[in-house]
Formats: structure tokens, sequence, C-alpha cells
């Protein structure tokens, strides 16, 4: 079971947390094996973020007000949450003393004003240590035995990528399986670290922001656990996006493969790569709220369902920008394609959608807005004028993809797809489709974005999912 940061931001929520594990584990009158994989409290990690920026310009001062801040968040919590004197109290000490880590730390790295991601790493860490240790506590103090221990301690064993590491799977699954299942055959609820691990030296590193997904599941898969619980307040996926769409209905079950399509064409509450682990141990993964616990959620499994719906879910992702590079130089030269996008890789600019015609004159990608600047830039640099003569952008772009495995092999889904927001006047400017016939993704003007989401929505029936 994982439970996200906004399950652990007030000491009602860490209660009812507490009820969750204890009425699981004596489900249908079994004993049943808990895991729980913890993040940070809601908006902490934001915060280590932010103090990372005010560190690079020296600002001793603020290490002082964050430590103070997060001593106040996590101490509070302890006082309303934990009633038994001695496990209070020893709660405390524990938070404390990670706390003066912390702040030795930070005092060491304001003094050369330079973080690396190495260093920030080990700063973001201490979001879920100082959250773990709160949740093992408050199950002690409601009779369950339970021991907190970090991603490292566990023995996720990753690559050295900080910022977004990559478990490596074998040595993992040895060193988890070592330290966790005797822990688990003492009767204990371990609670650990999401989003932390190491690398081969011992170093701390990250799996890349909500993370805490993907150690859930590197778990379950070492283990061969029987399903995988994310906790959440969110009832689970979704048709559509609720900011777009009021009536967006929650899936009640949909495939891996449909899942993976979703979650990196933008869909939230799901680590991109997350799913890996389970997949590969063909475990199910349940999408829960916290807070409806009447609701079954949404249940993830290897089994493609029969539905009534060809399309399962309508996704948006707003705030990106399309550049456009031709060239008569481009026809017929091999490496073309590679140049313009080992340039961007080298920047770090993360291409999210590219299509190129048979012509081979131009080449269309699509990117985050944020990152449009140093696209321009480095390409301007590199190969303006040599591979490309030509740069065209386009801001203020959406994509929006329409996914679901009933459209696989089924004649006439792009023609529905594109008549429907014809009639909704709305031009679109590029068009991609993967061979697996999963999705089909399209860009328009971001003021054509929701127009084009509610259409497709009134067209494939999404508000009686099934």
């Amino acid at each position: 079971m994982k439970f996200g940061g906004s399950v652990l931001d007030s000491s009602p929520k860490i209660k009812t947390l507490v009820n969750i594990v204890n009425s699981f584990k004596n489900l249908e009158g079994k004993d049943n094996e808990i895991v729980c994989v913890i993040s940070a409290i809601s908006g902490v990690t934001d915060k280590i973020i932010m103090l990372s920026e005010l560190i690079m310009k020296g600002k001793r001062s603020a290490i002082k007000t964050f430590i103070d801040e997060m001593t106040s968040l996590h101490v509070d919590l302890i006082d309303n949450t934990i009633i038994d004197p001695k496990l209070q109290t020893e709660a405390k000490n524990v938070i404390l003393d990670v706390l003066k880590e912390f702040q030795a730390i930070l005092e060491g790295l304001v003094l050369i004003s330079e973080i690396t991601p190495r260093s920030l790493d080990h700063m973001l860490s201490f979001g879920e240590r100082l959250a773990a240790p709160i949740v093992s506590y408050s199950l002690r103090n409601n009779n369950l035995d339970s021991d907190f221990l970090t991603g490292k301690e566990i023995g996720i064993v990753t690559d050295s990528n900080f910022g977004e590491a990559r478990p490596l799977m074998n040595t993992t699954k040895f060193r988890v399986n070592s330290k966790l299942i005797p822990l688990i055959l003492e009767g204990k609820i371990p609670v650990i670290t999401g989003y932390i691990a190491a690398d081969q030296h011992g170093y701390i590193t990250t799996l890349g922001r909500s993370g805490s997904d993907y150690t859930a599941t590197i778990i379950a898969s070492c283990i061969n656990a029987d399903e995988v619980y994310l906790w959440s307040d969110v009832d689970g996926l979704l048709t559509a996006e609720p900011l777009i769409v009021k009536d967006a209905q929650v899936l009640d079950e949909i495939s891996y493969s449909e899942a993976a399509e979703m979650v990196l064409f933008g869909a939230k509450y799901i680590h991109p790569r997350a799913l890996e682990p389970v997949m590969d141990s063909n475990i199910p993964l349940k999408i829960r709220n916290a807070f409806n616990l009447s609701h079954p959620g949404t249940t993830i499994t290897q089994n493609l369902r029969i539905s009534n719906n060809i399309i399962k879910s309508i996704i948006a992702i707003r705030n990106t920008a399309l550049i456009d590079v031709s060239g008569g130089g481009m026809v017929g030269s091999p490496g073309t394609a590679a140049n313009i996008f080992d340039t961007l890789a080298k920047n770090k600019v993360n291409i999210m959608m590219i299509s190129q015609g048979p012509s081979e004159s131009s080449i269309s990608m699509v990117l985050r807005k944020d990152d449009l600047g140093k696209a321009i830039t480095s390409l301007e640099l590199k190969l303006l004028g040599k591979v490309i003569k030509h740069l065209n952008v386009l801001e203020d772009v959406s994509i929006v993809t329409v996914v679901g495995s009933g459209m696989r092999g089924i004649k006439g889904i792009a023609g529905r797809v594109f008549s429907s927001i014809a009639k909704e006047d709305v031009n679109v400017i590029m068009i991609a489709q993967g061979s697996s016939e999963l999705n089909l993704a399209f860009v328009v003007r971001d003021d054509d974005c929701e127009k084009a989401v509610r259409s497709l929505y009134k067209e494939f029936n999404l508000d009686k999912p099934s």
C-alpha cells in the first residue's frame, strides 16, 4: 500500500491511514501481510526545491526558517496523532535527529552556494524520511507492530542518474527479499520511504516526482505481492480531465497497456514507470481514495476487458509548443533526425510528439512550453543554416489524445474523431498514431482544446463508462 502526501498532511488523515491498514490486515478474517510505502507530507518536497534555489543564492537565513517550519509541522502531527507518551517521545526524538542531520547538510551546502544533482537528491530524501517514522509510530500506537526504513535501507539499488534513477532489478530483488521477508514473517508492518533509493556506491538517488508509486510497484514485484494499492484523494483514473468535462467518470477497470498509454500522455496519479514492475509480474494495481472507501476505484490488470466503449479516456496536455524545422537539405540525408534530436537531448529538452512526412523535408515536434527557449537556442546555434534552413514556432498548443484498446483493428475511428471536432470548427495542426492502435494523438491550438475534448467525450459516450 502506497499512501500519497495528501493522505498524510493532518492528524485525522493519518488516523484514516491507520484504520485502512488495520481493516485490510484483518480483511475476511485473514491475517494479511501489508507493506506500506509513504510519500513526503503534501507540499514538503516543493518547499525543499524552493529552499535549494535560495541556498544556491547563498541565503543562509532561509535554512533556519525552513527547519523551524518543518519541526513545527512534523512535531504537531506527532502530538495530535500519537497518544502513548513513550511512543510520542520516541517519534519526536527520531524526527528531531533527522532534522538535525538535514540542517547540518544544508549549512554545508550554503557555504559553497552550489547544489549538484547528487546533493539535491540527498536533500529531497528528507521529506519521506520525516514522514515514514510518524506513520510507523502511529501504527504502533494502535497496536500494530511496525518498523520504518528508507528505500536505501530496504535494498532498492539504482543507476546513478540522479533525479530520475532506474532500479537495477536483479540486485534489488535479492536485497529487498533478504531484508523485507524476515520483517513480514515476524508479523511487522514495514513502513518504507517512497521515492528514495541508492546507487551501487551508496549515494542516495530519487526515482522522479511521484516516485513513491514506483517504489511500491518495485517492492511488490520483488516480494511477489498479491496486489498493490495506491491510496490518494482521488477515486481513480478518469475518462477525461474533470476541469474540462464536469461529468468525467471513474474507470472501473483497464489494462496495463491502456493505463501505460494514459500515463505517458499525461494522466495524473501514477508515476510514468510505475507500471513496469507489476506488468512483468502480472500484479493487479488498484487506485483508491482513502477518504471515499465506498468507491471501488480503478483496477489495472493484465487482461483487456471487453467493453462497449471503444475509447476509454480522453487526455489533454496543455502548456505545450510546436517547433517545425524544414529545409531541402534534409531530404534523403541520413542522420538528419538524429542530429536534431541529439542536439535537443544534450540540452535536456524532451520531445513529446513527432511527425515527419515521407517527403522528409520537414519534422514537426511538440515539447513543453517551458523548454521552448532552450530548444530554439540550441537548434539555432548548432543546426540553423546548416542541416535545417527554416525554424517555425507555434506557441500555445495542446495535445489531445484518445486512448482505448477498443480502437485496435476497428475501422473508421480516426474518421469519427476528426469529423467530431471538425463540427466544432477545430483545426488539427499535427497527427500521430502508434502501430499499437491504442492511442490517437493530435495537436490543436490551446484555445480549441476544451472544445475538442468535450466534442470527443460526447461522440464516444464516455459519460457511460463500462
